[in-house]
C-alpha cells in the first residue's frame, strides 16, 4: 500500500514594513531548501510581483496567479510554473492580484480560502510552501497567516523596522484568536551591518527580549543578492559561493531542523 503523502510545511514571509528583504528571503530560502532536496513551492502574494520578476518571469505574460485559484477559477496545478531551478516552483503574481483583496471580502469564510487551496493534491508534491506576502494588512495577509505553520518575519536592526514588529504581534494575536491558534513566529535579522556598533547593540537587545523567537541565522548586506534578483536567478545559481548564499543555506538548515523536530516533514 502506497504511503500517504504528508502535508507540506507552510511558511509565510511577512512584515508590515517594506524594504526588509521579504522577497529576497523567500527566494533565497526556497533555493537553499531545494539544495537540501526539499521540493518547494513559492507563492507570490504581492501585487508588485517582485518574487515573480526575481525568477525572470514576466507577470504580464502569466495566464494565472494565486488570485484565480483563490476565487475558484483555476486549480493550483495549472497556476504553478517551473523555475530555472529544478525542484523550485512558483505561483506567480499578475494583474489579477490588484483586485483580489476586494473580491475576497465577498467570499464566505474568505480567511480560509488559501488554506483550502493548499489542500490540493498538487501541493502534496512539495515539502515546503513559501508565501511571499505584501507589506500591508488585508485579506491576503489574513489568508497567508491562517494557512501558515510558521510566520517568518524578516527585520532590520533599525528603529522603524523593530517598531513595526509591534503591529505584527497584534496581528498574530488576532490570527491566533480567530483562525489559526497554532501559528508560531520566528524573527530573522536581515541587512545586518557589521560596521560600527549600532546594529550589534540593537541585536543584543533583541536577543534579550525575544529569546528563542529570534533565529540564530543573520543575513548581512551582500550586493550579490540584489544582482541575483536583477538577473532573474536564485542566489545559489548567480553567486553560489557568496556570503548571501551561505547565510541563506544556514537559514534553510536552521528552519529544516526546526521543522524536523516538529515532525512536519
Amino acid at each position: 500500500m502506497e504511503k500517504e503523502k504528508a502535508m507540506p510545511f507552510v511558511i509565510a514571509v511577512c512584515h508590515q514594513k517594506g524594504g526588509v528583504a521579504k522577497t529576497t528571503t523567500t527566494l533565497g530560502l526556497g533555493a537553499c531548501l531545494v539544495e537540501k532536496h526539499a521540493e518547494t513551492l513559492m507563492i507570490d502574494l504581492d501585487p508588485q510581483a517582485n518574487l515573480t520578476a526575481s525568477m525572470g518571469i514576466n507577470s504580464a505574460e502569466t495566464a494565472y496567479s494565486i488570485a484565480e485559484a483563490l476565487m475558484g477559477k483555476t486549480d493550483i496545478a495549472k497556476a504553478r510554473l517551473e523555475t530555472s531551478l529544478p525542484g523550485l516552483d512558483i505561483i506567480p503574481s499578475n494583474a489579477g492580484m490588484f483586485t483580489i483583496n476586494r473580491e475576497l471580502f465577498l467570499v464566505p469564510d474568505y480567511e480560509y480560502r488559501l488554506r483550502q487551496v493548499l489542500t490540493s493534491a498538487a501541493v502534496l508534491d512539495y515539502e515546503f510552501v513559501l508565501l511571499d506576502c505584501p507589506p500591508s494588512v488585508g485579506p491576503l495577509i489574513i489568508n497567508a497567516l491562517t494557512a501558515a505553520d510558521l510566520l517568518l518575519v524578516p527585520t532590520q536592526c533599525e528603529y522603524f523596522s523593530i517598531q513595526a514588529l509591534m503591529d505584527m504581534f497584534e496581528l498574530v494575536k488576532v490570527i491566533r484568536d480567530k483562525t489559526n491558534p497554532e501559528l508560531v513566529y520566528r524573527l530573522l535579522v536581515t541587512m545586518f551591518d557589521k560596521r560600527g556598533n549600532f546594529h550589534s547593540r540593537m541585536l543584543a537587545q533583541m536577543r534579550d527580549y525575544f529569546n528563542e523567537g529570534l533565529l540564530h541565522t543573520i543575513i548581512g548586506f551582500d550586493t550579490k543578492l540584489r544582482e541575483a534578483q536583477a538577473a532573474g536567478q536564485p542566489i545559489t545559481i548567480h553567486a553560489p559561493q557568496s556570503q548571501g548564499a551561505e547565510q541563506y543555506r544556514q537559514l534553510a538548515e536552521e528552519l529544516y531542523d526546526y521543522v524536523s523536530t516538529k515532525s512536519k516533514i
